[in-house]
């Protein structure tokens, strides 16, 4: 939940850059990204000057009037991550960006850097109070709201838990939930159909609820993680949705789906792990049989049996693994664990250097090609103009001086994209197999302990009681 506040540039934007991208808060400026500018703070500077003096018909460099009525030159946003989001700095880097495009638009000038030097990772972000087409940006409390309720749809978007929910505040029933309400149709069935239709191809909750996001549902996290449809007026919490929709099921319906859970076990080698196992899948099938279990379903489109009962398949996918991949005891699968999680860390480190890097690339590319097209034309407009001469300042610090220089730049952006992907690739496979091997270091924790069937006993029983009350409460109301 990142937090927003903003600040009005008055004088002194020169040391407002100087700041910001200072190489010993930016990781030597690795974690800096502009946008219609440069990142250094000289050519950012003069950059904004003239944009600015080309707008305001005023001086950038004039000093703060003593009135108190001094003109804003420029607006300084801070926005704040909480340790416990565990937000990496480039990820941080690439919420601003975001921020920016979508709160400001394409023509912004704008710089972005990711401090590292406090205990806290935190964006500072300029924003020249002009764009390149003349647009004025304003600092006053409704546009600090609205930065912070867009902060809060990015942050959701990088999977982010947002500070604050502004959205939909006194608004009156929409066409599109009066229709469902006219046709009977259930809003918790509707997620459910567009969770269900998302679980083949997502690889985490986190995932799962950026793809809803991504089709317009809202999703808040709290103590529980609550969903609202297009058009819904209320959020419903996940748990309401049934037993196959809490966020443990969908965890274990998303984790095992392709491991597969059949009933052979071939090169059965009779270790303490395996006993273990086979004994608990058994305790699990009677409790399914003599429905002494909540009823969990592994497809949600077919019936519930002992056959279609998520914790049995969860387990035999579970003890798939164990055997396929030869794990010989707990100890053995904590080592695997440990080298993992060291191995899935550099390669992320790894990543996160080469996403920049193509980044940057990529932007050097875009601004020599502009630079050398509005070169040769003949009439400009001021606004073009100005983009020339930010686009020149990039050509001339790349050493880019005709068409045919950006061509080992391509050339360089086309590996960088390959490592990338190769890259994620093998994140990926490390990250599900990190997944599976921490999941079944869990489950075998409860099944030595003898807490796993004690769980499934109790969690009935309180199902049960639950189901005791809500009779009783809607008895209640008919009386």
């Amino acid at each position: 939940m990142p937090y927003c506040k903003q600040l009005a540039v008055h004088n002194n934007v020169k040391q407002t850059l100087t700041y910001i991208l200072n190489p010993d808060k930016t990781d030597e400026r690795i974690l800096t990204a502009s946008i219609n500018c440069m990142t250094e703070p000289e050519f950012a500077y003069t950059q904004m000057k003239a944009v600015y003096e080309q707008f305001s018909k005023l001086s950038y460099d004039a000093p703060k009037s003593k009135s108190g009525k001094s003109s804003v030159k420029a607006i300084h946003l801070i926005m704040s991550f909480a340790d416990k989001e565990n937000v990496s700095p480039e990820l941080a880097l690439k919420i601003g960006k975001a921020f920016v495009r979508k709160m400001f638009g394409d023509d912004a000038q704008a710089v972005i850097a990711t401090h590292i030097n406090a205990d806290h990772i935190h964006n500072h972000i300029l924003i020249n109070s002009y764009s390149l087409s003349g647009k004025r940006f304003y600092e006053n409390q409704t546009t600090l709201r609205q930065a912070r309720e867009t902060a809060n749809g990015v942050c959701r978007a990088f999977g982010v838990t947002p500070a604050l929910n502004f959205e939909n505040k006194g608004r009156s029933i929409s066409y599109f939930e009066w229709q469902h309400k006219k046709k009977g149709t259930s809003w918790k069935e509707h997620i459910r159909q567009a969770i269900d239709s998302l679980i083949p191809a997502v690889y985490s909750v986190d995932d799962l609820l950026s793809q809803l996001e991504s089709k317009g549902f809202t999703v808040k996290r709290d103590k529980h993680i609550y969903i609202k449809a297009p058009g819904q007026q209320r959020s419903v919490s996940l748990w309401t949705l049934g037993e196959d929709y809490t966020e443990e099921s969908l965890n274990a319906r998303i984790l095992w789906r392709m491991v597969g859970g059949g009933n052979s076990i071939a090169h059965f080698s009779n270790t303490e792990i395996e006993r273990a196992y086979i004994s608990v899948i058994g305790e699990v099938r009677i409790l399914a049989e003599q429905n002494k279990k909540v009823k969990r379903r592994r497809d949600t489109n077919a019936p519930y049996s002992p056959k279609n009962d998520l914790d049995i398949y969860r387990l035999s996918a579970q003890l798939t693994v164990i055997n396929r991949d030869s794990i010989a005891s707990i100890g053995d699968l904590e080592g695997r664990i440990d080298r993992l999680s060291a191995e899935y860390i550099a390669l992320q480190k790894k990543l996160s250097g080469k996403l920049l890097e193509q980044e940057q690339v990529q932007q050097v590319i875009d601004y020599c090609e502009k630079y050398f097209v509005l070169s040769d034309r003949n009439a400009l407009s001021d606004e073009d103009k100005l983009l020339l001469e930010t686009y020149k300042s990039c050509a001339e610090l790349n050493n880019i001086s005709s068409p045919d220089d950006i061509i080992s730049l391509r050339e360089r952006n086309d590996k960088l994209l390959s490592e990338i992907a190769e890259l994620k690739n093998s994140i990926y496979k490390k990250k599900n197999r990190l997944a599976l091997y921490s999941d079944i270091r869990d489950t075998y924790k409860d099944i030595s302990g003898g807490d796993y069937i004690s769980k499934l006993v109790e969690e009935e029983k309180q199902h049960r009681e639950l189901e005791i009350q809500k009779n009783k409460n809607k008895t209640n109301k008919r009386r």
